[in-house]
């Protein structure tokens, strides 16, 4: 009789040693050890937790903010890279997966920079990275766009992991690409956004997303959001306006979610840490019975998605055939 597996899942809350690459990494590691002391088989971090999220895009100006993102291209990181590696290295000591967002430097442009997220095994291996389809709002001043080729879910001994950033969490058709792969277990990335418009429930909308996404795919999610300290502020607010607004609460929450849509972990909102929850698949079999939208609960006969996952290069050669005169033949 076939079983599924069970484990303990880590959301990890925090704030980046900002625009510190070498100290967040470090960090990381310290956290990714305490989550799995603490029994974790799979540790998410936040998204675009290396080294830190672009708050001067929402509170200057873009040329008042170009000087930051040469700083921030400077800090990203490369993929493969030694930060990657020592990502690797933690997460195989610790005997866990690791899931985090990192901000990902396009190895050639020099002046393009993805918002990414770093998928590794218990064995310390990549399983790949997704870049972030579309940049939200203000954050396209720093992002590029990623594309189709990153849409995918990863085999592992917790599960079929998947897992989209942020904003993501709200494309239809994006969750759907990733539940249709089998996804048992999505990761959802955020960052703190106390820069939201003043009517806005940066916590509200997170759970809203991940309760649905659990509960119209069956699966377990976890959340992991950023933290915003004093110390971010104090580098980022070039005006009292801008802390003010840097400043506000109720902007970060992290947690884990069933597939029945119920929170199953203690809530974080705001503060630093880490929350826990036991994660057992067998449990999505019975409610998969009610919907399974990936299976008997959709008409594939009147719906069908098409997903593009051609990887989108800047150039694509087309070698001409090398022609020999005196032979009088071509070679290609």
């Amino acid at each position: 009789m076939i079983t599924y597996p069970k484990f303990r899942a880590a959301a990890v809350q925090a704030a980046p040693v900002y625009l510190d690459t070498e100290a967040t990494i470090e960090k990381a590691c310290r956290l990714i050890a305490e989550a799995a002391a603490g029994g974790a088989k799979l540790v998410v971090f936040p998204e675009v937790f290396v080294p830190g999220y672009p708050y001067w895009n929402w509170t200057m100006t873009p040329i008042q903010g170009s000087a930051w993102f040469e700083r921030l291209f400077r800090a990203a990181v490369d993929v493969p890279g030694p930060e990657v590696d020592a990502l690797r290295m933690a997460a195989r000591d610790a005997g866990a997966h690791v899931v985090i967002g990192i901000n990902e430097r396009d190895r050639y442009s020099m002046g393009s920079l993805y918002n990414s997220i770093l998928f590794i095994d218990d064995a310390g291996d990549v399983l790949g990275v997704h870049r972030k389809l579309v940049p939200t709002w203000a954050e396209k001043l720093t992002w590029s766009h990623g594309d189709g080729s990153s849409l995918r879910v990863y085999e592992t001994s917790v599960g079929r992991l998947g897992g989209l950033a942020c904003g993501e969490n709200t494309n239809t058709l994006a969750r759907f690409t990733l539940l249709a792969q089998g996804e048992n277990v999505h990761t959802a990335n955020y960052i703190a956004l106390p820069t939201a418009p003043a009517d806005y429930d940066m916590v509200e909308a997170i759970k809203l997303r991940a309760a649905a996404h659990s509960f119209e795919g069956k699966v377990f999610t976890v959340v992991s959001c950023s933290a915003i300290t004093p110390e971010i502020v104090d580098i980022v607010a070039h005006d009292e306006d801008a802390r003010a607004m840097l400043e506000r609460k109720n902007a970060a929450f992290s947690g884990i979610f069933g597939p029945d849509g119920r929170l199953i972990s203690e809530p974080l909102i705001d503060d630093e840490g880490i929350v826990y929850a036991e994660i057992d698949l067998n449990k999505c079999i019975q409610l998969k019975q009610m919907h399974d939208i990936i299976g008997h609960y959709n008409r594939f006969d009147v719906f069908q998605l098409h997903v593009n996952r051609q990887p989108q290069p800047p150039i694509v050669f087309s070698e001409l055939p090398q022609v020999y005169p005196d032979a009088g033949s071509t070679e290609f």
